[in-house]
């Protein structure tokens, strides 16, 4: 199915259904698309699906980071969403997710991750070597997935185009700065919110350790592995992980 994104004041995003809130979070290189699965299958089975389009190319120089996305979506929950959500976070979009339901956990009801950071992960460093060389920016967003074919020639335009931007190149490596800076080692004990960790077994860019980390150290957490899997499950298994998401929702909703 095909979504139309609406836009309201700030804030560009995808709605369908009815029911429980289901707010989704991309990462740093994503975008609304990466969820097409996930908005298709819940909005048919009981759920109010948002999928926000975070500002990571308009933010001001000085307020490029993670702590100003979580406010900019706990202002979208309190705008649009008006009461407590589940929260769905993959990559970076469950950094602003960890950092959201710290801050404001009258916001979130549920929390989600998928290849989060918040730990540590495999970036592209400071910078972005032979930006210019298209074959080499296919080889890394190849890593991103266990199948190498899930990075379709659409997605490498899109890293393309954002890696050889001079501003978009400059900011996406200031929030990769800030999702290293931001390490929540130490904030991981205090989430009190039922939280559900879902895993590829493959995954480069935040691997196990990561996940089996959170687990431990998020008191009211569930973890499940996806085999063949890499970074972004909810695109390159997209029935396996909305399976496991919904059995693991239907008695938190």
């Amino acid at each position: 199915m095909i979504f139309s994104t609406k836009k309201e004041k700030k804030y560009t995003f995808i709605e369908a259904g009815e029911g429980h809130p289901l707010v989704l979070l991309h990462g740093l290189m994503g975008g609304l698309s990466n969820f097409d699965k996930m908005v298709d299958f819940f909005s048919d089975r009981g759920f109010k699906v948002y999928v926000p389009q975070l500002p990571i190319y308009e933010l001001p120089v000085l307020n490029t980071n993670l702590t100003t996305l979580a406010k900019y979506i706990a202002k979208f929950l309190e705008t649009h969403v008006k009461g407590p959500a589940t929260i769905v976070g993959n990559s970076m979009g469950g950094h602003v997710g960890l950092i959201l339901t710290l801050a404001r956990p009258d916001l979130v009801k549920n929390l989600v991750l998928t290849g989060s950071s918040g730990l540590y992960e495999r970036t592209f460093g400071d910078s972005f070597p032979r930006k210019n060389d298209r074959s080499y920016i296919r080889k890394k967003t190849e890593e991103v997935f266990y199948d190498p074919s899930v990075a379709t020639e659409d997605l490498v335009d899109e890293v393309f185009a954002v890696v050889n931007d001079r501003m978009k190149g400059i900011k996406t490596v200031m929030l990769a700065r800030s999702a290293i800076k931001h390490n929540m080692l130490n904030d991981l004990p205090k989430i009190k919110t039922p939280t559900c960790l879902i895993w590829g077994r493959n995954d480069n860019v935040t691997p196990p350790e990561v996940a089996q980390d959170m687990h431990k150290f998020i008191p009211d957490s569930e973890l499940f592995w996806i085999d063949k899997c890499g970074h972004a499950a909810m695109m390159e298994k997209p029935d396996e992980f909305n399976e496991i998401l919904y059995r693991w929702l239907k008695d938190k909703v």
